[in-house]
């Protein structure tokens, strides 16, 4: 008898494992509470950043070449590519102990990477302030990918596959125990379900609560100065790291604009709320990118926008069994998007025995640093 999963929620998540459960010739159906792919999503935005420089979370940098492995297969897939091989470039205004990390693990996974001299910065890079600039790091195989593209043509792609998409339906309940769902007041059941629903995965597992909270995130949308424009067509996607926080940018390529966020978590807010930042959203990132970027007040802003990402103190992916018949895939920060599609594969692997269940939790919380497909 063929293998049936359910899966609940059409983000990043959810539709890499619907899209892995397909390959293998599981029946799939996939419940999404808005349209697919849901504008409100945590995985819908323009681009967001993947690398394998990753600080101290070194677990995770280990994971990327998979993840990267998975997204070529995704590309063949659907017949194009969604990712601007960029590189990156980390401003370090402190040494907090990341250069050192990064440098093991990227020498054990024969990635490049080099110091930018610091005189050189003004010319290369003429947006940001070089004042109290302590090294500057440039690496290889990290750039952007483009979600909503992403998101689009993997459901096109699952349609094709012969996956049951639910759009605009809403699943009220979960038993792990019975591997069964009520969406719209109907009963589905099957072998196994997924609960993949990004900020809202609580409200369907609530063992959630304890491990991860949501957190209302902003971002700025930018056109910069007409004398920097070129400048920033050429930028690569740039980090700014110090013991205080930083910012993160990502330039406007392929069509985008111009992204500047910072990576301090909120904790508050509930996933239902509009998406526009408000004053007290952006009270951090205002003064972070002043000082990141020269002359920020002539920067034009385009749109204020609000995000919700799930998240816990230690950054760690909660991906695990929920009773006999369930699995939760539950992110655990803006690290959700380029591990995305490694995360449905290696809940399929263990739903289709190919990897041991009990492997998967410590993998994607990144607490392996060497992991069994090395």
């Amino acid at each position: 008898m063929q293998q049936k999963v359910l899966i609940v929620g059409g983000g990043i998540a959810g539709l890499s494992a619907a899209w892995a459960l397909a390959k293998r010739g599981v029946a799939v159906e996939l419940f999404e509470q808005g349209s697919l792919p849901n504008p409100r999503a945590s995985s819908y935005d323009e681009h967001r950043i993947t690398r394998h420089a990753y600080g101290r979370m070194e677990g995770y940098a280990h994971l990327m070449p998979e993840a990267f492995r998975i997204w070529d297969q995704l590309w063949q897939a659907i017949g194009t590519s969604h990712y601007d091989p960029c590189g990156a470039v980390y401003f370090l205004r402190d040494d907090t102990g990341w250069y050192n990390v990064v440098s093991r693990s990227l020498t054990a996974m024969d990635i490049g990477y080099r110091d930018i001299p610091l005189d050189d910065i003004p010319r290369r890079f003429p947006m940001v302030n070089p004042a109290g600039l302590w090294r500057v790091v440039e690496t290889d195989q990290a750039g952007m990918l483009f979600p909503m593209r992403i998101l689009t043509d993997m459901v096109v792609l699952l349609a094709r596959l012969g996956v049951t998409l639910h759009a605009n339906v809403q699943v009220s309940d979960v038993d792990p125990g019975r591997g069964t769902l009520i969406a719209d007041g109907v009963t589905h059941s099957a072998d196994t379900v997924i609960v993949a629903a990004g900020a809202w995965a609580d409200r369907l597992v609530p063992s959630l609560r304890d491990a991860v909270v949501p957190s209302r995130q902003a971002v700025l949308y930018l056109a910069p100065p007409p004398a920097l424009a070129q400048a920033w067509a050429d930028a690569p996607v740039m980090l700014d790291v110090g013991a205080k926080g930083g910012t993160y940018t990502l330039p406007p390529h392929r069509g985008t604009r111009l992204k500047i966020g910072d990576h301090v978590f909120s904790r508050t807010g509930d996933p239902d709320e509009d998406r526009f930042a408000t004053d007290r959203d952006l009270e951090r990132l205002w003064p972070a990118a002043a000082a990141t970027y020269r002359d920020f007040a002539s920067y034009t802003v385009l749109e204020r926008k609000a995000c919700f990402y799930t998240v816990n103190d230690h950054e760690e992916f909660q991906v695990r069994p929920i009773g006999p018949a369930g699995w939760v895939i539950s992110a655990c920060s803006g690290h959700g998007f380029k591990l995305g599609s490694l995360m449905g594969e290696l809940v399929t692997r263990a739903i289709t025995g190919e990897m041991p269940a009990a492997e998967v939790p410590d993998l994607a919380a990144g607490r392996v640093i060497d992991p069994p497909w090395r």
